[in-house]
């Protein structure tokens, strides 16, 4: 039941008509997904990231993504991968459940309805973890949702 509530798509940052980076979310990770170049063996490419700050390129050339992220995360549990022409960013939120509008600061903000749904489909996958014998895959909200981080006492510490 849980996959029923995982993203459905990537967002996709766009700048100057091309895609720089694509992205989702839950209630623990913000995922993004770079399309690397062709023919530049995998090795050479590098990524760092920080509490609050991302760094990927290619060794010996300047970043292509040097950027301070939206909210903090947890070093020790974030990592990089690469896989089918593709790096797998996964930056674990320090914050659980904290909806997040971008993981880069300033770019490619989600519009207002595109974040009330993040919000909802994460309240929902925060009632699916906290109530594994029920299926809210088909549920939904009428109003403003609330926030997942504090609704009913906040988030369950595990």
């Amino acid at each position: 039941m849980a996959e029923k509530l995982a993203p459905e798509k990537r967002h996709a940052f766009v700048h100057n008509g091309q895609k720089v980076f694509e992205w989702d979310q839950t209630l623990e990770e913000v995922n993004m997904y770079i399309e690397l170049p062709k023919g530049v063996p995998t090795k050479l490419f590098r990524c760092t990231i920080q509490a609050g700050h991302v760094e990927v390129g290619i060794r010996g050339n300047p970043p292509y993504l040097n950027h301070d992220l939206t909210h903090p995360v947890k070093t020790d549990s974030s990592f990089w991968t690469i896989e089918d022409g593709e790096m797998h960013i996964t930056l674990q939120k320090r914050e659980k459940g904290k909806t997040w509008s971008s993981p880069i600061q300033g770019q490619g903000i989600l519009d207002p309805y595109a974040a009330d749904q993040e919000q909802k489909r994460l309240m929902l996958q925060r009632f699916q973890e906290e109530n594994p014998g029920f299926d809210f895959s088909q549920a939904q909200f009428s109003g403003t949702c609330p926030d997942p981080r504090t609704f009913m006492g906040g988030i369950r510490s595990e």
